[in-house]
C-alpha cells in the first residue's frame, strides 16, 4: 500500500480506517504516562513472564503497556487483528506494533501474536513459544478478551454472544450524532433475549476460555509457583444494569467471576497461586460504545468528574501493583479487585443520575462532555491525537512486529 492521507470516516462510533502515526503516538502516550517502577526492573531484561490474551485494545492494551513499563515483564501478547489491504490495517494492528517497538527499545522481549485466542492451536502456539523462549515458566495471565463469538475446539460448535437484557424488553437514552456531528438524546429499546441467548453469550464471555487457558498450560508443566491470573471485568453503574450487568453479558460476568474462585482454589492449592477478577471502570472502548447508553454515560460521567476520571493505563498500574505485591491486594467480599471505586461512589452516581434525568437533545452539551466523548472515540482509531498532521501522506502498511 502506497503512502495516502488517511482521514476519518465513520458509520457511528465505527470508522472504517485507522492512522498508524496517531495510533503510535497513543502508545507513545500511554508508555509515558506510566510511573516509574517501584523496583528498577531485572539487570538483563530478566522480568517476570506475563501472558496478555487481548493485548491490542482497551484494558488488554493498558495490561501490557503497564506491564512492560511498570513491571518489566517479558513474554506474549496475544490478539486478533486485521492487516493492511485494501483498507488501512486495524487500530489494533497498528497499536500492537508500536507496542513491539517500545518493548525493545526498553530491553523487553515481548512476543506478539495475531490469530484465534479461543484456539488451541493458539494455546500450542503460546505454550511452545514459553518453553523454548522464557525458560518454560510462566508468572503471570491476564485475560481481556470481548468477542462477538467463539469456536469451542472440542465440537466445532460455534456461540454468538449478544447484548440483550433479560425477561423484559430494556428502554433507555442513548447518545447518537447525527450526520452533521450534533449531538442527538435518543431512546432505544432492546428485545430481551430469547432461546439459548444466554447461554451462547456466556459460553463466549464467560470463563470457559479463560479456565481452558489455565488447564492448557498447567498440562504442560508451564505455570511458575506463584502463578497468578487475572481476569478483566466490569460491574458498572445502576444506570446501565439492565442491560449490562443483569443483561446477558452480566451473566457472562457473573460466570467469570465464579471460575476465578474455582481457579483460585485450584493454583492455591498446586502452585500456592491465585486467580482473581479485576473490575475496571468506565473508559470509552470500541466494546463499550456498542452498548445501548453507556456512550451517554460515559459523557455525563466526564461531565461530572472531569480529569477525576482514571485512564486505563492508571487503572492497570494498579492492577500490576497489587499483583506483584507492590501494594497489597485489596479485594471486595466476593474476591474481586475493585479499579471502579472512584466511578461507583455514591455522590459521584448520584450526580450523574441527576444529569441522566435531564439530558435531552437540547441540554446534553451543557451536562456531558461531549468534546472529551467525541476526541475518545476518535482516538482508538489514531485520530484527534495532539502532534499528527492529518494533512500528510503516510505508510499504511506498517508490517506485524517479527519476534
Amino acid at each position: 500500500m502506497s503512502e495516502r492521507v488517511i482521514a476519518p470516516k465513520s458509520r457511528g462510533f465505527l470508522f472504517l480506517d485507522s492512522h498508524p502515526d496517531g495510533c503510535a503516538r497513543l502508545v507513545d502516550e500511554m508508555w509515558q504516562a506510566v510511573p516509574a517502577p517501584v523496583a528498577a526492573a531485572p539487570a538483563g531484561g530478566e522480568g517476570p513472564v506475563a501472558l496478555v490474551i487481548g493485548s491490542s485494545a482497551g484494558y488488554g492494551l493498558a495490561a501490557t503497556i503497564a506491564g512492560l513499563a511498570r513491571v518489566g515483564v517479558r513474554g506474549i501478547g496475544v490478539c486478533f487483528e486485521k492487516a493492511p489491504a485494501r483498507r488501512t490495517g486495524t487500530a489494533g494492528w497498528y497499536r500492537t506494533a508500536a507496542t513491539a517497538r517500545l518493548a525493545r527499545e526498553h530491553g523487553r522481549d515481548m512476543v506478539f501474536l495475531n490469530g484465534d485466542a479461543f484456539s488451541d492451536a493458539m494455546k500450542e502456539q503460546v505454550a511452545d513459544l514459553l518453553a523454548e523462549r522464557f525458560g518454560g515458566r510462566l508468572d503471570f495471565l491476564i485475560y481481556s478478551v470481548a468477542a462477538p463469538r467463539r469456536t469451542d475446539p472440542d465440537t466445532g460448535d460455534v456461540y454468538a454472544s449478544v447484548l440483550k437484557p433479560i425477561a423484559s424488553p430494556y428502554t433507555t437514552k442513548t447518545l447518537v450524532f447525527d450526520d452533521s456531528g450534533a449531538p442527538e438524546v435518543k431512546e432505544v429499546t432492546t428485545a430481551p433475549a430469547e432461546g439459548d441467548d444466554i447461554e451462547q453469550t456466556v459460553a463466549v464471555m464467560g470463563g470457559t476460555d479463560w479456565e481452558r487457558w489455565i488447564t492448557f498450560l498447567a498440562d504442560r508443566s508451564l505455570l511458575a509457583e506463584g502463578f497468578t491470573t487475572a481476569a478483566l471485568s466490569y460491574i458498572g453503574s445502576p444506570l446501565t444494569a439492565a442491560i449490562y450487568r443483569q443483561g446477558t453479558i452480566g451473566a457472562a460476568k457473573a460466570h467469570l467471576e465464579a471460575t476465578a474462585r474455582t481457579l483460585d482454589e485450584r493454583l492455591g492449592k498446586t502452585l500456592g497461586g491465585r486467580a482473581v477478577t479485576s473490575v475496571n471502570a468506565a473508559a470509552v472502548t470500541q466494546s463499550s460504545t456498542a452498548i445501548p447508553g453507556i456512550a451517554l454515560y460515559v459523557g455525563l460521567l466526564r461531565g461530572v468528574l472531569g480529569d477525576g476520571m482514571v485512564a486505563p493505563i492508571g487503572q492497570l498500574v494498579e492492577l500490576w501493583d497489587q499483583l506483584t505485591g507492590a501494594r497489597p491486594l485489596d479485594l471486595d467480599d466476593e474476591g474481586r479487585v475493585r479499579l471502579d471505586t472512584w466511578e461507583l461512589g455514591p455522590a459521584v452516581q448520584d450526580a450523574v443520575a441527576a444529569r441522566w434525568s435531564t439530558a435531552t437533545s437540547d441540554t446534553i452539551t451543557g451536562l456531558a462532555d461531549l468534546d472529551w466523548f467525541g476526541d475518545e472515540v476518535r482516538r482508538l482509531y489514531g485520530f484527534s491525537v495532539p502532534g499528527i498532521d492529518y494533512t500528510a501522506a503516510v505508510e499504511a502498511d506498517v508490517p506485524w512486529p517479527t519476534a
